[in-house]
C-alpha cells in the first residue's frame, strides 16, 4: 500500500513494489513548494479524473498510474474502501493532483502536509475543479486521442494492422 512521507524539502509518495510494476514507475517525488492544496476524498472513485494514460486500472480493485485530463496528468495510487489523501500541486510541477489511499489515518497525515508545506491554500477544504477549455468539433477526438498521432493510439491499442484475414487467407 502506497504512503505519503516528507523527505527532506520534498513529497514523496512511496509505492509497493507491486504498485511500482503496475505503475511502470518508481516512487513520485515532488517538491513542498509545489504543494497548493491537502484534502481527503471519502470516496475513492471521486478522486478518479480523465482518462488512464498507463498503469493497471482494475474496476473495484486497484488503481495505479497517470491519468490524463485536459488540465494536464494527474498521478494515482487507489484502493476501494479508503479514503483518498488528494494533494493539488502548482503548475510547475509533473502532475496536477496526488491522489493516494493511505494505511494510516488520512486525516492525520493531512494535518502533517499541511504543517509541512510552506505556502498552502486553506481558505477551502475542497478541491477545485478542472478547466473546461472551449469546446470545438474536433476537442472530443483530441481528448480520446492525448494529442498523440493516430497511429501511436492503434499501436497502444493493438489495432494497428491495416487489413484484418478472414478465413486463414
Amino acid at each position: 500500500m502506497a504512503g505519503i512521507l516528507v523527505q527532506d524539502d520534498d513529497l514523496v509518495v512511496r509505492l509497493s513494489w507491486r504498485e511500482k510494476a503496475a505503475a511502470h514507475r518508481g516512487s513520485v517525488r515532488v517538491p513542498l513548494a509545489a504543494v497548493r492544496r491537502v484534502t481527503v476524498e471519502p470516496d475513492w472513485w471521486r478522486a478518479l479524473r480523465g482518462v488512464a494514460l498507463h498503469g493497471v486500472w482494475i474496476p473495484g480493485v486497484l488503481c495505479v498510474g497517470a491519468r490524463g485530463h485536459p488540465g494536464g496528468q494527474d498521478f494515482v495510487a487507489v484502493r476501494p474502501g479508503r479514503p483518498v489523501v488528494c494533494v493539488e500541486l502548482r503548475p510547475t510541477a509533473p502532475f496536477g493532483l496526488l491522489a493516494v489511499s493511505v494505511r494510516d489515518d488520512a486525516q492525520a497525515t493531512v494535518e502533517r502536509l499541511r504543517r509541512c508545506a510552506p505556502d498552502i491554500d486553506a481558505s477551502t477544504p475542497w478541491r477545485q475543479p478542472l478547466p473546461v477549455p472551449e469546446e470545438t468539433e474536433d476537442s472530443w477526438r483530441e481528448l480520446a486521442v492525448h494529442g498523440k498521432p493516430r497511429h501511436q493510439l492503434r499501436r497502444r491499442l493493438g489495432c494497428y494492422s491495416k487489413r484484418r484475414r478472414i478465413g486463414g487467407r
